[in-house]
């Protein structure tokens, strides 16, 4: 069922955002879902046919004599209604060659850990339907990101931008325990913020931003996004926003922004990244005006 050849390492990058109208990359991917653009019956007919996918998966492994040069193996996967691109891998790991490694968790959007390069875009592989691709479809790990194995990069980093903006509820005197109550947020506040507190860490904003992949200590759009929703609290105090406010508007913080919208076009939760680093921009001018 399957057939294995070689090939150099790919050096595609990640697609180039584009701008089209007024509207902004995040207005026109909803847009686009509202109006089906997915073709719903191509699915149905290939299933009908008895067709299989043809997937092309990135290989390396350090620690193996013939797989330390980066290569593709492809894989012909029998396709069913409904298959996504983790579905196909798991299949090709499964049926083909059991040494095939990658992340995956809860198959449902929600834990992050199947972020791959898919078609020279980052995407969630348990989200993305395999009749939406174009064949064959080349799945590879993320970029500008150290590949561990196969489809396997090391997140360290990652992890470690993601902390550098103290990404937890501060609050300047702690009550004694008899004294605790609830503190209580506002719906407009609530509204407010709700979108940044979607984000499930999987990295592929941070994997999109050209910046990010010239500039090491850059923040990223993840970490920004995860400031942005507590600096944008209201039951924070006054004090402790400008304290993340000068976190972020540190020489490698917000102000290495490029706006070049790439990190919300791949964002799988929709969240309007871009749009909040502009927004951490302007509060950062209102509170201590400083460019780099």
């Amino acid at each position: 069922m399957s057939t294995q050849q070689q090939e150099p390492e790919s050096q595609e990058s990640p697609q180039d955002p584009e701008m089209k109208g007024t509207e902004s990359p995040q207005q026109r991917r909803l847009k686009e879902k509202e109006e089906g653009m997915v073709d719903e019956h191509a699915e149905e007919e290939a299933e009908a046919a008895g067709e299989t996918v043809h997937i092309k998966v990135f290989r390396y492994d350090p620690e193996v004599a013939d797989k330390q040069e980066p290569r593709f193996d492809d894989f012909h996967v029998p396709f069913e209604k409904g298959m996504t691109v983790l579905d196909a891998v798991m299949y090709a790991r499964d049926e083909f060659d059991s040494s095939l490694t990658f992340r995956h968790s809860c198959r449902q959007a929600v834990c992050g850990s199947d972020a791959f390069f898919v078609n020279g875009s980052q995407m969630l592989g348990c989200k993305t339907q395999l009749s939406e691709l174009e064949q064959p479809v080349r799945i590879e790990p993320l970029p500008h990101q150290e590949v561990v194995k196969d489809l396997v990069v090391d997140m360290d980093h990652f992890y470690d931008q993601m902390h550098a903006v103290e990404p937890y509820f501060q609050d300047e005197d702690t009550p004694a325990a008899s004294d605790l109550e609830e503190q209580r947020q506002s719906p407009e506040n609530r509204e407010k913020i709700k979108m940044s507190s979607r984000c499930i860490w999987c990295g592929a904003c941070m994997s999109s931003c050209n910046i990010a992949a010239g500039d090491n200590e850059y923040l990223g759009p993840a970490a920004i996004n995860k400031a942005y929703k507590f600096a944008m609290d209201d039951r924070e105090s006054e004090e402790i926003k400008e304290h993340r406010l000068r976190i972020l508007e540190q020489e490698h913080g917000v102000w290495r922004c490029q706006t070049q919208f790439s990190c919300t076009e791949v964002c799988p939760k929709d969240i309007p990244l871009t749009e909040h680093i502009q927004e951490l921009k302007r509060e950062a001018v209102k509170k201590n005006l400083k460019f780099w």
